[in-house]
C-alpha cells in the first residue's frame, strides 16, 4: 500500500496513466473533427470552437476513471455539446465588445468634407442654372431641383394643374441637361 493508502503503488499508477493518456491520443485522433463541428454548429465561433473542443477532450480525459467503456463516441459528443451549452449560457459569451466591434456596428452618415464642398458647389450651379431659366420653368425647376418638393405639392402651393407642372418640370429638365453641357465645355 502506499503512502496514500489507495492500495496502488507507484508503477500500477504509472501504468494507469500511461493506458490513459494512450486512449485520450486515440479519442483525440479519431473524433476531434467530429467535436470540433459541433462546437462550431453550436457556439458559430470557430476560435470558441477550437477552446470548446480542448475542454471537452480535457474533460474526457478527468473522467475517464467513471467513464464505462461504451460508446466512446456518444460519451464525447455528450460532453461536447455540454460544454457548449455551457459556454453559451455564461456570461464570458456576453463580454463587452471591442473598440472595433462597436465603431464597425455605428454607421456615419454624414458626408466626407470633400463630399460637402462637392455637394455645396454642385447645389450653387443648379441654383444658378434655375435661376437662368425662363419662367414658369425657373419656378418648377427651382422647387423640384433646390427646394426638393413633388410635382404634386407645387401644383398645389401654385395653384396650376398637375399634369401642366409636369409638363413644365420636364421641359426644364431638358433646359437644365443642356445649360449643364454648354457649362461643361
Amino acid at each position: 500500500m502506499n503512502e496514500k493508502g489507495y492500495g496502488l503503488e507507484m508503477k500500477e499508477v504509472t501504468i494507469i496513466l500511461s493506458r490513459d493518456k494512450e486512449t485520450l491520443e486515440r479519442w483525440m485522433k479519431a473524433y476531434s473533427g467530429l467535436i470540433f463541428t459541433i462546437c462550431y454548429s453550436m457556439t458559430g465561433d470557430y476560435f470558441q470552437s477550437e477552446d470548446l473542443a480542448q475542454e471537452t477532450f480535457v474533460s474526457a480525459y478527468r473522467a475517464m476513471g467513471s467513464f464505462d467503456g461504451k460508446k466512446e463516441k456518444a460519451w464525447l459528443v455528450k460532453i461536447a455539446s455540454n460544454k457548449c451549452r455551457d459556454y453559451l449560457k455564461s456570461s464570458a459569451r456576453r463580454m463587452v465588445p471591442s473598440e472595433d466591434q462597436v465603431f464597425d456596428t455605428v454607421k456615419d452618415t454624414s458626408p466626407l468634407p470633400e463630399e460637402e464642398v462637392i455637394g455645396d458647389d454642385l447645389e450653387r450651379r443648379l441654383k444658378d442654372l434655375c435661376g437662368s431659366l425662363r419662367e414658369p420653368y425657373r419656378t418648377v425647376a427651382t422647387e423640384y431641383f433646390i427646394h426638393r418638393k413633388h410635382p404634386e405639392q407645387i401644383a398645389r402651393e401654385t395653384g396650376t394643374n398637375v399634369k401642366t407642372v409636369q409638363t413644365q418640370f420636364y421641359r426644364a429638365r431638358a433646359m437644365l441637361q443642356r445649360l449643364w453641357k454648354e457649362e461643361q465645355l
